[in-house]
């Protein structure tokens, strides 16, 4: 063990020896967010729709926001998909080492593995919400409703990764 040079210095190469160890923690933060529930990762895909119609029905329907052309539905979901990855990165990322005290204290291994295994585990579900998302957006431009596709999509992975960093 060597003392850190620095606020920057990750080891990358470090985290890569222990690749093996991030995919451990990945099954293990999805097999204990869904062993026990009955409908199981179908929350996934739950969730955001869930959100998504409540908030279409309260700031859609009720509030009449304008969402300027976009369909209310297209529109929520957008943002419920992405703030739920970030907001799940957070809060599950905050108390990562209080959680994982015992493991840490016993054997040496990069501390960064554990938050950078909790980011990929909420990743597996911001991919298959997204996809839901786009199943929606191919739906409403086959309906006829006029939506324009930016650059956007070129920078999702970065935006992604950005929102685990933080």
């Amino acid at each position: 063990i060597r003392p850190r040079s620095g606020w920057f210095d990750l080891r990358i190469g470090e985290l890569w020896r222990y690749r093996d160890l991030i995919w451990l923690f990945v099954w293990r933060d999805f097999v204990k967010v869904y062993k026990q529930t009955i409908l199981g990762p179908l929350w996934y895909l739950l969730q955001p729709l869930l959100t998504t119609i409540m908030f279409t029905v309260i700031f859609g329907r009720i509030a009449r926001i304008s969402t300027d052309g976009v369909p209310h539905i297209l529109f929520y979901m957008s943002g419920t998909v992405v703030w739920s990855y970030f907001a799940n990165c957070l809060t599950s990322t905050s108390d990562t080492f209080i959680e994982n005290a015992p493991i840490f204290s016993k054997v040496y291994f990069p501390r960064l593995t554990v938050p950078i295994s909790i980011a990929i585990s909420n990743l597996i579900g911001f991919t298959l919400q997204f996809l839901f998302f786009l199943i929606f957006l191919c739906y409403y431009s086959f309906k006829g409703v006029p939506i324009s596709l930016t650059g956007w999509i070129v920078y999702t992975p970065l935006l992604v990764i950005q929102m685990a960093a933080l």
